[in-house]
């Protein structure tokens, strides 16, 4: 006889808010991923102030980066913020076409913020500023880096939710919503740290 194991006992998948938490479980989920995500850029911050504060020289920043083009891209994603919650708010109100809509232009900003890195990267490179040339270049380049690789894996998940994952909206309309909001709060976790970093990389 199949025995059900504790967990298909007590934790089902529910797709409304339990009484317990408050939150249905893929964004009891995602708060509990960005609390990873946040210690590890935390580390990454501090790792910046650290070598910061007892290094003997520390270059201007604002010299060597590109902030016009820094500050752009800041408008880029938080623009692609506000699409996100047009998007989100489109499908909650079952208008399908207007969610691709602004979901497609959620990844369009996303390629623009990813094309204009490229171009700081490739200025950089040009002036032979590599990760190895000093302690800040080697920090800006695993921080910008990292947090791009954040960027195409939300490309990935949000190209998924205008394409095969559509098939979740016939079947369960609910969980389709509620997929939708988790993926855009990640993506407004993406944001966030992109002005952080600007502010610390570019600015200060």
């Amino acid at each position: 006889m199949h025995e059900t194991h504790e967990t298909e006992e007590f934790i089902p998948y529910i797709v409304h808010p339990r009484e317990d938490t408050g939150l249905y479980n893929a964004k009891f989920g995602i708060w509990l991923f960005l609390a990873s995500e946040v210690m590890l850029f935390g580390s990454l911050f501090s790792a910046y102030i650290l070598l910061r504060v007892g290094s003997f020289s520390w270059p201007v920043q604002s010299d060597i980066q590109n902030v016009p083009i820094g500050a752009i891209n800041s408008i880029v994603l938080l623009t692609s913020s506000i699409f996100y919650i047009r998007a989100w708010v489109a499908l909650k109100a079952d208008d399908v076409a207007k969610y691709k809509k602004f979901m497609m232009l959620v990844i369009l900003f996303a390629f623009i913020f990813l094309s204009l890195k490229g171009v700081e990267y490739y200025q950089h490179f040009s002036h032979g500023e590599f990760p190895k040339t000093s302690v800040f270049l080697g920090l800006y380049f695993l921080m910008t880096g990292l947090h791009a690789l954040h960027i195409i894996g939300g490309i990935l998940v949000n190209t998924f939710y205008i394409g095969p994952g559509m098939k979740m909206y016939s079947i369960n309309k609910q969980w389709m919503i509620n997929r939708v909001e988790v993926a855009g709060l990640y993506w407004h976790f993406v944001d966030l740290v992109w002005i952080f970093l600007f502010s610390t990389l570019y600015l200060l």
